[in-house]
C-alpha cells in the first residue's frame, strides 16, 4: 500500500478528522477544534492513501520526559492494515526519551501493549463531560 506520512497540519482535512473520530466511536468536536487541538500538538501525524486522509494521531510533549497520546484513529475501511501501528511508531519516535501515557479506547488495549505501552496501576482523570466520555468506561 502507497502510503504518504505527513508530520503537520498544513493539508488536512478536519471535517474528515471529525468524521473519522466520530466513526470509530471516540470523542469528536468541531472540525475547528480538532484544528486547534492538532495544531497545539506536536507532535501530530496524518497517514495518506492516494490524497485521502485514512488516519491520524497526535500527542503533547515537553520533548524532554513527558509526553500523552490523543486522537490514534484510523478510517474502518483501512484498520487491521499496519496504518495505527505507523501512527504510533512515528509519535513514539518523536517522543523518545519521554514517558508516554494514553488511554485506549476499551478494546484496544492489546494493541498499544504490542507497541511495548503496559497498563497504569494508577490513574486519575477529571472528566469535564462525563457523559460524552463514557462514565464507567473510562472511570470507576
Amino acid at each position: 500500500m502507497d502510503l504518504e506520512i505527513v508530520c503537520d497540519c498544513l493539508e488536512a482535512d478536519w471535517k474528515t478528522v471529525a468524521e473519522t473520530l466520530q466513526r470509530v466511536g471516540m470523542s469528536y468536536f468541531a472540525p475547528e477544534v480538532h484544528r486547534r487541538a492538532f495544531e497545539a500538538s506536536d507532535p501530530v501525524v496524518f497517514v495518506y492513501r492516494e490524497g485521502r486522509l485514512i488516519g491520524f494521531g497526535r500527542a503533547l510533549s515537553d520533548g524532554e520526559y513527558q509526553a500523552a497520546v490523543y486522537d490514534v484513529a484510523v478510517v474502518p475501511e483501512f484498520q487491521r492494515q499496519g496504518i495505527g501501528r505507523i501512527i504510533m511508531q512515528k509519535i513514539l519516535e518523536r517522543t523518545a526519551g519521554c514517558n508516554v501515557i494514553l488511554y485506549a479506547s476499551p478494546g484496544k488495549e492489546g494493541f498499544y501493549r504490542s507497541l511495548g505501552l503496559r497498563k497504569m496501576r494508577t490513574g486519575m482523570a477529571l472528566f469535564r463531560d462525563v457523559e460524552k466520555m463514557g462514565d464507567g468506561v473510562f472511570t470507576d
